[in-house]
């Protein structure tokens, strides 16, 4: 719900740019107002505001699983999206990071995890029987 009154303002803005353009006589010098205020709202949401909303506020924000891979969990450190997938080609946990603007994104591999293998015996601390 944020996320369209973030661009509900920043529609608004760009309207009332053009708006104002023509009103006073200059249609174009209004259009060059209304796309420089579209980019800069476009690039703080990309930038700045798009995990914030989702974190704090319930915005939405779509990731997709790679190819082959099994999401396994997520998590919140600061402003920045943790997820974590398994392949199991490679027996691997990766751990990706998803920063604001994904300027500065983390990966961590774990080799030889395999957290979907099935236990061949009883759980620990479960006699036999």
């Amino acid at each position: 719900m944020i996320t369209y009154l973030y661009w509900a303002a920043v529609i608004s803005l760009v309207v009332l740019c053009l708006f104002a353009g023509s009103r006073f006589g200059s249609l174009g010098k209004g259009a060059i107002v209304a796309l420089i205020v579209f980019l800069i709202g476009w690039l703080a949401y990309y930038f700045h505001f798009e995990q914030v909303f989702v974190k704090r506020f319930g915005g939405v924000m779509r990731i997709s699983v790679p190819e082959g891979q099994r999401h396994l969990g997520s998590t919140w450190k600061d402003d920045n999206l943790w997820i974590e997938n398994y392949d199991p080609r490679t027996n691997e946990c990766i751990f990706s990071e998803y920063s604001k603007g994904n300027l500065l994104e983390g990966r961590v591999v774990i080799q030889d995890c395999n957290p979907l293998m099935e236990r061949s015996g009883p759980a620990p601390g479960v006699p036999a029987p």
